[in-house]
């Protein structure tokens, strides 16, 4: 679902598109504009239609950029933003590194990742700054640390920059590596079963069907992404730094009220996926408030990014084999100036 919000009280005499393309002599990107014509007030300021480009379904990863739609908070920031849900296959960095969207929502392995393949992004916000991604074990395995994955099945994508770091890292002995299948039908038959995960997603979905899950966070082998990341392109940064200022003060202010107020946002989401209930979605905002507080300097800075933390990551993908050493100056994947 594809959700406009308008400002109301003026006639509109203009309505432009935010465009770009991927070439550096092309103009710089067009913000669309709706001048007011006619109008009583006359503080009344321009407002920006821009996409937000998600990763994935609408689920609580994205709790906050949802939030900064319902409660009206792009609205009094003079944004109109359509938020574009993502799926198998979509391909958000490209589509952002492309001008096709102005935002979207990655995560920061991915955007060092295609960096390295020469598409132009920048994290400007990170919001979940703890990953929450995990191996799921049952209890009943006897499994309690990552020295313990051994004589089992894992279900790990191979392309997960995770999977090449956890291999240097763990023994990993007498484990198969197997593709996850999107489901967690296969570890409900088997003790000996291990899969990747979210830790506010598929371990409760497995609880709920009367299993016993147990999550070893990816993070507490030191493999620490930030989560949710919101990018943009370089040239949208140097041509329209305000733009970029209030959506990302939008979006902070947005994912500090799911992190408190969840509830209407994620009666929200649900009517745009199905899939996400309300129970699991609870469940979500209250695994995510954690990740997303921990490790702040200040309460307020949520959504802080810091350049060693950048610099470890880029290390950990050459170490894993992701990346070439050289292949990318992590110092250019964010920019913490908003």
């Amino acid at each position: 679902m594809q959700r406009l919000l308008f400002l109301c009280g003026c006639l509109w005499a203009g309505l432009f598109v935010v465009s770009g393309c991927s070439s550096e002599n092309s103009p710089p990107p067009k913000v669309t504009t709706t001048e007011t014509a006619g109008s009583s007030n006359p503080e009344s300021k321009p407002t920006d239609d821009v996409e937000l480009a998600l990763n994935w379904l609408p689920e609580a990863e994205h709790g906050g950029f949802y939030t900064a739609d319902v409660h009206g908070l792009f609205a009094e920031r003079q944004l109109r933003v359509k938020i574009v849900p993502g799926g198998p296959g979509v391909p958000v960095i490209q589509n952002v590194a492309s001008g096709k969207v102005t935002f979207g929502v990655t995560n920061a392995d991915q955007v060092l990742l295609q960096r390295a393949q020469e598409a132009d992004v920048v994290a400007v916000f990170a919001p979940i700054q703890q990953s929450p991604r995990c191996i799921m074990v049952h209890k009943k395995s006897g499994i309690t640390k990552f020295d313990d994955l051994k004589d089992m099945t894992l279900a790990i994508n191979v392309n997960q920059t995770f999977l090449g770091y956890m291999k240097k890292k763990l023994p990993l002995t007498n484990v198969q590596i197997v593709p996850y299948a999107g489901s967690v039908a296969p570890f409900l038959e088997n003790d000996r079963f291990g899969q990747q995960a979210y830790s506010f997603s598929e371990p409760f979905l497995a609880e709920e069907k009367g299993s016993d899950p147990l999550n070893l966070m990816v993070s507490d082998l030191g493999f620490n992404p930030y989560t949710s990341v919101l990018i943009t392109r370089a040239e949208v940064i140097e041509k329209q730094p305000e733009l970029v200022r209030r959506m990302v003060d939008a979006c902070r202010l947005g994912w500090r009220k799911y992190l408190d107020e969840p509830e209407k946002t994620n009666e929200h989401i649900h009517s745009l996926n199905a899939e996400m209930g309300l129970e699991i979605l609870a469940f979500g905002t209250r695994t995510l408030k954690p990740l997303c507080e921990t490790g702040l300097t200040a309460p307020d800075r949520l959504g802080e990014m810091t350049a060693e933390r950048w610099s470890t990551l880029t290390e950990q993908l050459v170490e894993g084999g992701a990346l070439k050493a050289g292949a990318v100056d992590p110092a250019k994947a964010f920019d913490r100036s908003f």
